[in-house]
């Protein structure tokens, strides 16, 4: 077994791994954030409240997941006409405050807002309209985005899709999702993901989009 190792010039965590580091500063979070270097694949989340540094590193089927998501959402907003800003990795943050990072987020209400940044800055740029996290090895909770407030998250975990829609003061949990009111997405996204594990990602697409069209 290869254990975590964190050192001034080394963060390596085998796949699957979960670091949990106490009583930690902005500033000790930061430092971790530019010591990362070329390593895209660890995510690095931190939170005031808690005073924690949790360092994940995902499992190849975790990517097959947020990939086969974020097809999923981009055939809907197509069927629905609606244009977007995708982005993946990125790092949220809002100083002293909170620092996350989704597996994918888009912006769509707030789409024209963001065009042409190539850094976006919480102070004055909005959060995004749609976070998408998948839960494989770690486990995600909506406080984790109780600061950066984006407007919906969804969090996919054992084949179940849970929607939180932001109230202006926390995240309440919904069965429905405000950017396709249209679709049970609490069913459908599940079954296409899970549909996408046998047949594969672009023939579960397909398959999809040719259910939006009946």
């Amino acid at each position: 077994m290869t254990l975590p190792l964190i050192t001034q010039d080394v963060i390596a965590l085998a796949p699957g791994d979960e670091l949990i580091l106490r009583c930690r500063t902005w500033d000790d979070y930061e430092n971790l954030l530019n010591r990362r270097q070329d390593k895209a694949g660890l995510k690095i989340r931190y939170s005031t409240t808690t005073q924690e540094i949790r360092i994940m590193s995902p499992l190849p089927g975790h990517g097959k997941n947020v990939d086969i998501l974020a097809d999923l959402v981009k055939a809907l907003l197509r069927y629905q006409g609606q244009d977007w800003e995708a982005f993946t990795p990125i790092t949220l943050k809002l100083t002293n405050q909170q620092g996350a990072e989704p597996d994918y987020c888009f912006y769509i209400q707030n789409r024209q807002c963001i065009l042409g940044k190539e850094r976006l800055d919480f102070e004055i740029d909005p959060p995004p309209d749609l976070v998408i996290e998948v839960d494989l090895t770690s486990t995600t909770k909506s406080e984790d985005y109780q600061a950066i407030a984006p407007g919906e998250l969804w969090i996919y975990r054992r084949n179940n899709l849970l929607i939180y829609h932001f109230d202006e003061q926390q995240y309440q949990e919904s069965q429905t999702s405000d950017n396709f009111p249209d679709f049970d997405v609490k069913k459908l996204i599940p079954q296409y993901v899970e549909r996408s594990w046998q047949v594969g990602s672009s023939v579960a697409v397909r398959e999809f989009e040719k259910f939006l069209q009946k």
